[in-house]
């Protein structure tokens, strides 16, 4: 939704050193990560989602509960996309949102997404970004641009059609994504941010994200 997209890139997105290694780790999901994280609330929701941390037998990993609220969480960080293209997630939805239409603005909703944003100008509104979702109604690989903007592309990665209340983990070519979507070049990306919503359509969802990385293959 162009609420937060906007609002994360005028308050996450700056210069920051690339990374150049095999696998480039985005979140920790520590508490002190998650104090230090700055939590945005989408302009018109209204409440926070609520974002908290755990481990299991996997690691660390973040639970985010949406109540009639949508925030985010950013993270300023730059990514060699020549080094490290492919983004890997795994996640997994305990509560969807079925029966909405997320791709119109009364259902852009989802459980769980990430968003991997580009800096290209001088302004907010000149950035691009990808949506990668955890859609409660489409198929995997479904893609659409935002009903907010058409710089921000929504892409289904995972649906609880699929994988309901179960882990998954999934992996996109990152590069050739924003080439295909965007005819983008990009050598690098500047920032990802997490964001479980619900404000649109109203309802709740619970889902939880681990294991967010950057890797060559």
């Amino acid at each position: 939704m162009i609420k937060f997209f906007n609002y994360f890139l005028v308050t996450f997105l700056f210069f920051f050193t690339p990374a150049y290694s095999t696998n480039i780790k985005v979140f920790e999901f520590t508490k002190d990560e998650l104090t230090n994280l700055k939590v945005r609330k989408v302009r018109g929701a209204d409440e926070k989602t609520k974002y908290s941390v755990g481990d299991n037998e996997n690691g660390n990993f973040l639970r985010a509960e949406a109540n009639n609220s949508a925030s985010g969480l950013g993270k300023e960080i730059t990514i060699n996309l020549g080094e490290t293209p492919f983004l890997n997630i795994t996640w997994k939805v305990e509560k969807d949102l079925p029966g909405i239409n997320e791709s119109s603005k009364k259902g852009h909703d989802y459980a769980a997404r990430v968003f991997v944003v580009k800096k290209t100008g001088a302004t907010p509104l000149s950035n691009r970004a990808m949506n990668y979702v955890f859609s409660s109604n489409k198929n995997v690989n479904t893609y659409h641009p935002s009903p907010f903007t058409k710089k921000s592309i929504d892409y289904v990665l995972s649906t609880t059609k699929d994988n309901f209340n179960e882990w998954v983990t999934v992996k996109v070519n990152v590069r050739e994504h924003f080439k295909k979507f965007h005819n983008l070049n990009l050598e690098e990306i500047n920032g990802l941010a997490i964001m479980s919503d619900t404000d649109n359509s109203k309802l709740n969802s619970i889902a939880y994200y681990q294991n967010i990385y950057f890797s060559s293959n």
